[in-house]
């Protein structure tokens, strides 16, 4: 194939509209690899015997290694190729989906989770960056909002596909599900795709690219093993304060750089900076909130997993209608209205279900959800939206770069700590006085193992205590989500710029920017 440079004039194929399928399947898969696994952490918990930590590693572990390495992966893709670098991420995508189903120890799928995240880090933003070379302006759009559609759409689909495999099959096709459309993907990149390249693109700064991951992985550590070990414990002290130095080596190297990786720069601009917090804060709250619901819905209220990929929808539907109902209340209200709003709703829909008792059932929890999802649709696109059109048009690549990055931050650290808050809760509150050690450690590693136990031993009381303790631990997570929501939305309300947000217009090379249905990723 010929190779075509951004001075090239882009030629017609007509195998065009075939090569974007293949690319909208591999969005697809990333946008509900998410929600899908969230459903199955239950099951897995079960037959692997996995408790809380290891279950947040199994969330964190994509999620970690994507947000460290998606900006020097779209750099990887510039310099030695799109084409090829996307055929090899939706490979390592591939292999590590195969492992994930194969394994049968919880420590290895950890690892397959994060060689996945590995091979999402280069097809999120490169499967935007080769779409200049198949269409036109006058068809772009179309395709950049087919693909980003696509990731949105994996939102309601994951728990329900996921619910679907479970009830029918073992919790490894929840893995093995993404391997025939990830080789359909790698088969038409390599049969419909042109090589694209940008020899000018900068180097990856392989210095600044490890110190994010080893300082992200190290925060995350300290956060999840807290509640086990203690906050004080020297290990996490040590961990929080090496996350501390990582983190500042990478501020200071990367405001000393002449191109860097992470334009922090931006962070400067109040506009940009407080839209990003917005952004950023969803992110938190609603990773947290999918790894929450899913084993109080199973184990708590007894649902199987199709059912629970079922009763997750009301949160999905609301966020996607009031995605889309977001744009007349901009042009009307502004963005600083919309989004304090859209945060106001979320924090009383946190608040509404931080009152969950035992007794209630499930209606009182889809009232919640349906408005804890309005919340977080009126709040984050609105804000992503304000956070790129506050940017001076020649940043805007490297400032939705930096956007997309944060956002992944927010969600590794919501699933960490939110989950750390949820487990401490719940621990603490779980009455194992009368098991023998070992009984009473797996019933305290997670409210499935507890389950486990009390049916293994017909001990009722231990059931109830269960659904009690991880009750109280839902509710302290909801409360916290809550006041942070709230709290962020009086700094919008007070600081963020009163004018009506302007969409600025894309660069002819830039295709990193999020579109709105990248909401929920």
């Amino acid at each position: 194939m010929v190779t075509i440079t951004h001075d090239d004039t882009v030629r017609r194929d007509p195998r065009r509209w075939w090569a974007l399928g293949a690319l909208v399947a591999s969005m697809l898969v990333l946008g509900f690899d998410m929600t899908i696994l969230n459903v199955a952490l239950p099951t897995m918990a079960r037959d692997l015997g996995a408790s809380t930590g290891q279950q947040q590693w199994t969330a964190d572990a994509f999620v970690v290694v994507f947000a460290s390495l998606m900006l020097p992966a779209g750099l990887l893709g510039d310099r030695f190729g799109r084409r090829r670098m996307l055929i090899t991420g939706l490979g390592v995508f591939l292999a590590g989906s195969l492992a994930g189903a194969l394994v049968s120890d919880v420590t290895w799928v950890i690892v397959a989770r994060a060689l996945m995240g590995v091979g999402g880090a280069l097809v999120m933003p490169l499967a935007l960056a080769v779409l200049p070379s198949l269409f036109g302006p006058d068809e772009r759009t179309k395709a950049v909002g087919a693909v980003s559609a696509a990731s949105a759409l994996g939102l309601p689909l994951g728990p329900i596909i996921g619910g679907w495999l479970l009830n029918h099959f073992w919790w490894g096709s929840v893995f093995l599900v993404n391997v025939p459309m990830a080789a359909i993907g790698i088969a038409a990149c390599v049969l419909l795709l042109p090589e694209t390249r940008d020899p000018a693109s900068p180097t990856v700064d392989t210095v600044s690219t490890a110190l994010t991951a080893v300082g992200l992985s190290v925060l995350i550590y300290a956060i999840i093993e807290a509640p086990g070990r203690g906050w004080g414990d020297p290990l996490v002290l040590a961990c929080f304060a090496a996350s501390v130095v990582l983190i500042a080596l990478l501020v200071v190297r990367e405001r000393r750089a002449v191109r860097p990786m992470l334009d922090l720069s931006l962070l400067a601009q109040r506009g940009f900076l407080l839209n990003t917090l917005a952004a950023t804060l969803v992110m938190f709250v609603l990773s947290g909130l999918m790894f929450v619901l899913p084993q109080y819905l199973q184990a708590v209220l007894g649902h199987d997993a199709l059912a629970t990929g079922v009763r997750m929808l009301p949160m999905m539907g609301g966020l996607l209608i009031a995605s889309r109902a977001a744009q007349p209340l901009l042009a009307r209200f502004g963005a600083r209205a919309v989004i304090s709003a859209g945060l106001v709703t979320l924090a009383f829909a946190a608040f509404l279900g931080s009152r969950t008792t035992v007794d209630d059932g499930y209606g009182f929890t889809a009232l919640w959800l349906s408005v804890a999802g309005l919340g977080f649709g009126f709040a984050v696109v609105p804000s992503m939206s304000a956070a790129l059109g506050a940017l001076p048009r020649d940043r805007a690549g490297s400032g939705s770069g930096l956007l997309m990055t944060v956002r992944q931050v927010g969600g590794a650290i919501g699933i960490a700590l939110l989950g750390s808050l949820l487990a401490g809760a719940y621990t603490d509150r779980l009455d194992t006085s009368a098991l023998p050690r070992a009984a009473a450690d797996t019933a305290g590693d997670s409210v499935v193992g507890a389950h486990v136990v009390a049916a293994r031993l017909g001990d009722h009381a231990l059931a109830a205590s269960a659904d009690a303790a991880y009750i109280h631990g839902m509710d302290l997570v909801l409360l916290v989500s809550g006041v942070a929501a709230l709290v962020t939305a009086l700094l919008a309300a007070a600081l963020l710029p009163g004018a009506r947000p302007s969409v600025p217009a894309p660069k002819e090379d830039t295709t990193m920017a999020p579109a709105p249905a990248d909401a929920g990723q």
